[in-house]
């Protein structure tokens, strides 16, 4: 029967009926714990969510821990008239249930693309007695007690799947240890990969440039490799970059700049995803500490949680960054390509200095991802935030309905990315030599990254620090912007926000 012509007697009666079961104390008010056992004991998707049910009482008791029925039954009431306007809204033939096709309706006019296995889920778990349609009490008794101050299709939906996993009997099963799941972890892998195998050749300059110690003996080398015909040419080169990019081309012409790619790929697809996973996963548990929402957690949280991402990734995947780097070093002077060069550097590295050497530079390495993904991601969050806030205010709707452009996410990441990559790129110079030392391209060198700083600018000045920064940031423009594009598509391929 719709909300309103329920008769107000029989209404109290249902919400009085509700509040003792509850009530499993028998104290005459609710609380956490007792909310919490009421839940357990009437099976509710709620039963394993301590977090999600303290935002209930919150709401309910507007500051009090102690919930009389009167504040109850006001909380209850108030929240059915918003399901009861929302259920009127998709209930578009107004025969009083909801069928698959108005939901999907719903959430594809709401600006959602939900896969049909998603809206499946969805439907089932509202659809109690499995008898293909909603009807509005099932609607009011799943979403009752769901802490959503906006009730629009949207922002239930979006609520829904971010915090209601599906067990294998496609029961409804809440828990605030499932925080970003395989959706993210896929999104990140998809993003890295596309955007590092877009920008390699960037990567390519960057490394090598790096690897060069001096600044007078590039030309020459470029001339004597290239021969009588460009020797002239060559000579009048006076950009670095343009040096570095005749001689990589010389030595294997386009195929020399995707060396290492291989790798790249084996190595960016995991940390990709570790890094957003573990972005997520931080930003909810700070949230949570700090008591708030992740859209309403702190900018300097959003930052933390943006380095605690980068270090996590940064960690898992470092020896195979140390191994593509000196694969680029010893591929000018090898005459060994692809998986054999690998094998023999891999092999050389280890009979070296076994796994000690693969994580060379370590701990210059997590001081210079930890900044730099702080900037990128904070910085990122921060933007996107602002803008949402800025575009529903202008427009005057809630911010779950706001949509954000490829172009406007590509412009994002490409400054949020070039900020952060500016900042600690002396940091990641020395990282990049402390792990190549020893090679071909790289013959000097180091006692540690104290050494390696100090001979660095000894002997090329501090300019030298910013080596190769330009493609850097050719690169880490495009990547960045390509990478948070190709995430932010996935994540709503998967539902996820």
């Amino acid at each position: 029967m719709p909300y309103r012509k329920e008769p107000n007697i029989a209404r109290e009666l249902r919400i009085r009926r509700l509040f003792e079961s509850l009530d499993t104390k028998g104290s005459g008010y609710l609380d956490k714990e007792s909310l919490q056992e009421g839940f357990q004991r009437s099976h509710h998707p709620l039963a394993n969510a301590d977090k999600i049910t303290a935002e209930v009482i919150e709401l309910m008791g507007r500051g009090n821990d102690k919930i009389e029925f009167e504040e109850f039954k006001e909380f209850v009431e108030r929240t059915e008239v918003h399901l009861w306007r929302l259920f009127q809204s998709v209930d578009k033939d107004h025969n009083g249930h909801l069928d698959r096709a108005e939901l999907a309706a719903a959430l594809e006019t709401s600006g959602l693309s939900v896969p049909s296995g998603r809206l499946d889920q969805f439907f089932e778990s509202i659809d109690k007695d499995n008898d293909g349609v909603i009807s509005f009490e099932e609607w009011r008794d799943f979403l009752l007690f769901l802490p959503v101050d906006n009730m629009s299709i949207r922002a239930l939906y979006r609520y829904f799947i971010d915090t209601f996993p599906i067990t294998s009997d496609g029961d409804v099963i809440i828990s605030d240890d499932q925080l970003a799941g395989i959706g993210y972890f896929i999104s990140g892998g998809l993003a890295g990969t596309i955007s590092r195998t877009a920008t390699a050749p960037f990567d390519r300059l960057k490394v090598f440039l790096i690897a060069q110690t001096g600044t007078a003996s590039l030309p020459t080398a470029v001339a004597s490799e290239i021969g009588g015909e460009l020797k002239t040419a060559a000579q009048r080169i006076k950009n670095p970059m343009l040096d570095a990019a005749v001689t990589i081309w010389r030595h294997g012409g386009m195929k020399n700049f995707f060396v290492g790619n291989g790798l790249n790929v084996l190595k960016v697809f995991p940390e990709s995803a570790m890094k957003f996973s573990a972005f997520e996963a931080s930003k909810r548990l700070l949230a949570q500490l700090e008591g708030t929402t992740v859209n309403e957690m702190s900018g300097i949280s959003a930052f933390v949680a943006g380095g605690i991402g980068g270090s996590v990734s940064q960690f898992c995947v470092y020896p195979i960054d140390t191994l593509k780097f000196r694969i680029q070093c010893e591929a000018e002077s090898s005459a060994l390509r692809g998986n054999a060069l690998m094998a023999k550097v891999a092999k050389d590295m280890w009979n070296t200095g076994g796994l000690k050497l693969y994580y060379r530079g370590l701990i210059l390495g997590i001081g210079g991802i930890f900044p730099y993904a702080a900037l990128d991601l904070g910085t990122f969050e921060a933007m996107k935030r602002t803008y949402i806030k800025a575009t529903a205010t202008r427009e005057h709707i809630d911010e779950s309905e706001v949509k954000i452009g490829n172009m406007v996410v590509l412009t994002m990441g490409a400054l949020s990315g070039s900020v952060g990559a500016s900042v600690v790129y002396p940091i990641n110079l020395i990282r990049t030599r402390l792990q190549a030392q020893g090679t071909t391209a790289h013959p000097q060198t180091y006692t540690g990254m104290r050494d390696a700083f100090s001979k660095t600018i000894k002997n090329e000045g501090y300019r030298a620090l910013f080596r190769g920064l330009v493609p850097n940031l050719a690169k880490v423009a495009p990547a960045v912007s390509i990478s948070y594009v190709v995430y932010e598509n996935c994540k709503a391929l998967f539902g996820l926000h």
